[in-house]
């Protein structure tokens, strides 16, 4: 979606225009760590960074953002169900979770949790509710005929087995089960802190063990060999063992049991025929509420304790409203899990958070900046010790399943077009929503690793960083508005450097579309007389993005904004609200928004100017990435807005289609412009020579340029002079397009 060249150069030869900043990228990464303020720094700062346009900002903003900020999404449901504004701080979310009227039971399993004996109802409960269908498996696959039967005769026949797997995926009933359907009389659980060196002299009995929870970090690495002494004493005592691992174990020559959990599906279908019958099970999974649970790919144990909470709704017991409810409530806890989890490493509890910002995005640059705020956070935990970062030993499989998480190949826009990339993304996608929430307001201490790593990503070269760092920066805005634009707004909307201006310009208009209060009152105040310069620049490009809800309102305030005593930051500021002008002529609000464009044509000087910089500055804006047309320049953006008129012919296109031809005129007419408007339909016909839907509209549009010979005289000159193409090869569609342009003077 870059600009052409030729509508560059157009840009460049308008007076007094603000000369493009091509992608507008820093030569180099900016100090994060230096000052905001001062005059000096801020002219010598802007003598080596361009400001991007306002066109190109919108572009990446719309490529880069995530999903969590559109529609339904970014409204999701306060910090809790249906919005209530409260959170689930404080301990691990085990055993009962109330919830206004409603108890929902995630662990209800808790019986197995320490060492002892498992009794024999809770084996035979699990053994009954359990499918061991796996991913891809035909919907048919009978509990008898699935992997856990051969893990059983494979566990009969090496006495041990080792079951790794993600957290939560249901291996820890697994492994009871297959000891359960082994036949042994007694399952006894181990405590995980067992010590692998005294492994063997625990397995006296001849019964069944499980050792869950196994953790090299922990307990230290479990070798072959005391495996091996393990193997030994369960075949003297007749015993079984299940050892119960991640899904990466650290386990040289042994070999491993993989477990992935089954389909969300089967296992609600098992727990609801043990619990009502086969034809309510049947009906209840075509129920609306159940589909959409199913479909964040689910934990067995929340499976587990929705499926209790529906036959309860069976029952009469519950209503409606509870099944919605408990969707949404799954994810907030999964997140409080992960944040008040002693066990889990802080690199991995950055990386989730990392995940949150970059949902969606290239996994590399995930882990990358995951590193850094781990680094940050270790600052907090411990400002004496230097921080420090592993640079090996996660995998990316790991790190995944641990999120409950996803990746997949998918192509990544960049300014030298798409580019395949190993992308992560949450399975549950209100995830990354919900976690940056709880971070910021449930876990206060975080909060100074969490500003500074926004500051460094707001710094960072790559639009897809900044655009999240305004992303995630807008989530914490409109969940606590005070301290949000106190530690991280203001300082961008004031910094000398324009690309900070832009992450706040962005920070505001996303957090107005999640729906945080008082935005377009705080961009008001910022345009008065009085305020910095910086903070009437940042105001100016915002109604660029805000002005479409109150296009007279915004074009009001952009006028203002610009006015003043002349100088080099009133041409800036009156160059910069042109283009914030031209932004809203682009949008959907473009019918005020021209109306009053032709009106202020007619006017004074001053308001004239601004209204032909704004037509000028979109004219020259194209939309689609280079070749999408035919083109190497892409479609402008205004060209196709006439063309669609043209084709439509409504009342309203008509209207549209008069107010672009009025405009047109008046630019070419003025002497101020005219140089300007000239380049850029130059540009036009460059780009109709290779797109056929562009000629069409400029076709539709020429004739309407010409009232009188002096039109006429102007445009054909401009059609017989256009340069030839890279080729030599004069170009075809300009002689086409003349044949179109006929003036008979008026007898």
């Amino acid at each position: 979606m870059s600009t052409s060249e030729p509508e560059e150069a157009a840009g460049r030869a308008a007076p007094q225009a603000p000369a493009p900043g091509g992608d507008g990228e820093p030569e180099q990464r900016p100090d994060a760590n230096a000052p905001d303020d001062g005059g000096d720094e801020r002219a010598a700062g802007e003598e080596q960074e361009q400001a991007q346009s306002a066109w190109k900002a919108r572009q990446d903003l719309l490529r880069h953002r995530p999903s969590f900020t559109i529609g339904d999404s970014a409204r999701f449901g306060g910090d809790l169900i249906g919005g209530d504004s409260h959170t689930l701080a404080g301990g691990r979310v085990e055993g009962d979770v109330v919830l206004g009227q409603t108890v929902y039971q995630l662990a209800a399993d808790r019986s197995g949790a320490a060492s002892g004996e498992i009794p024999a109802e809770t084996l035979d409960s699990l053994a009954t509710r359990f499918t061991d269908a796996q991913p891809g498996a035909p919907d048919n696959t009978t509990e008898g005929g699935g992997l856990l039967d051969r893990l059983v005769e494979r566990l009969r026949a090496e006495r041990l087995l080792v079951l790794a797997g993600p957290r939560h995926s249901g291996r820890r009933t697994a492994g009871l089960v297959l000891l359960h359907r082994l036949g042994v009389e007694t399952v006894r659980a181990l405590d995980r802190d067992t010590p692998p060196g005294e492994l063997a002299s625990r397995l006296d009995a001849p019964c069944g063990y499980l050792l869950g929870e196994l953790d090299d970090q922990r307990t230290g690495e479990l070798r072959e060999a005391q495996l091996m002494a393990a193997r030994e004493a369960l075949v003297e005592h007749d015993g079984h063992l299940v050892v119960i691992t991640g899904p990466e174990p650290r386990l040289e020559h042994v070999a491993i049991a993989r477990w992935r959990p089954p389909p969300a599906h089967h296992v609600l279908d098992a727990h609801l025929r043990r619990l009502t019958d086969a034809a309510t099970a049947g009906r209840l999974a075509r129920h609306p509420a159940v589909e959409a649970f199913l479909h964040h790919a689910p934990q067995p144990r929340e499976v587990a304790a929705f499926a209790e909470l529906a036959a309860r709704h069976v029952r009469g017991e519950e209503g409606e409203e509870a099944l919605a409810d408990f969707s949404r409530s799954t994810v907030e806890r999964q997140v409080q899990e992960w944040f008040d989890d002693p066990e889990l490493h802080l690199r991995d509890k950055a990386f989730l958070v990392a995940l949150a910002v970059f949902d969606e995005a290239p996994y590399a640059l995930t882990a990358e900046l995951g590193d850094l705020l781990y680094a940050l956070l270790q600052r907090t935990e411990d400002p004496l010790e230097p921080p420090r970062v592993p640079v090996f030993g996660t995998s990316v499989g790991s790190r995944v399943k641990l999120a409950r998480a996803r990746t997949y190949t998918a192509e990544e826009p960049t300014e030298w077009g798409p580019v395949p990339q190993l992308n992560a993304a949450f399975e549950d996608r209100r995830a990354a929503l919900v976690l940056l929430r709880e971070v910021w307001t449930g876990h206060p201490s975080a909060r100074p690793g969490l500003i500074g790593w926004l500051r460094e990503l707001a710094d960072d070269g790559r639009p897809l960083v900044r655009t999240r760092a305004a992303a995630a920066a807008a989530v914490l805005t409109a969940r606590d508005l005070p301290s949000a634009m106190a530690l991280l707004v203001q300082d961008w909307a004031i910094s000398p450097r324009p690309h900070r201006r832009i992450v706040a310009v962005n920070t505001l208009a996303l957090a107005h579309a999640m729906g945080a209060p008082g935005v377009p009152r705080i961009v008001r105040s910022w345009c008065g007389a009085d305020e910095p310069y910086p903070l009437r620049w940042t105001a100016v490009r915002a109604y660029a993005l805000l002005g479409e809800e109150r296009p007279t309102e915004a074009l009001r305030a952009l006028r203002d904004a610009a006015d003043g005593e002349d100088s080099h930051d009133q041409r800036e500021l009156l160059a910069e609200a042109a283009e914030s002008a031209a932004l809203l002529l682009l949008s959907d609000a473009r019918a005020p928004v021209l109306a009053q464009l032709l009106d202020a044509v007619t006017g004074e000087r001053p308001a004239r100017d601004f209204a032909l910089r704004a037509f000028l500055a979109a004219a020259g804006w194209s939309d689609g990435e280079p070749g999408d047309t035919g083109s190497p320049h892409g479609r402008p953006e205004l060209l196709d807005r006439y063309g669609q008129a043209a084709a439509r012919d409504s009342a309203a296109d008509a209207e549209e289609r008069h107010g672009i031809a009025v405009m047109w005129r008046a630019a070419l007419r003025d002497h101020r412009h005219t140089r300007a408007a000239l380049a850029i339909l130059a540009g036009w016909l460059r780009v109709a020579e290779d797109d056929p839907t562009a000629e069409w509209a400029l076709a539709a549009l020429l004739p309407a340029l010409v009232e009188d010979g002096t039109d006429h005289a102007r445009l054909a000159h401009l059609l017989r002079t256009v340069p030839p193409d890279e080729d030599g090869r004069p170009r075809q569609a300009a002689a086409r397009l003349l044949a179109h342009l006929s003036f008979v003077p008026a007898p």
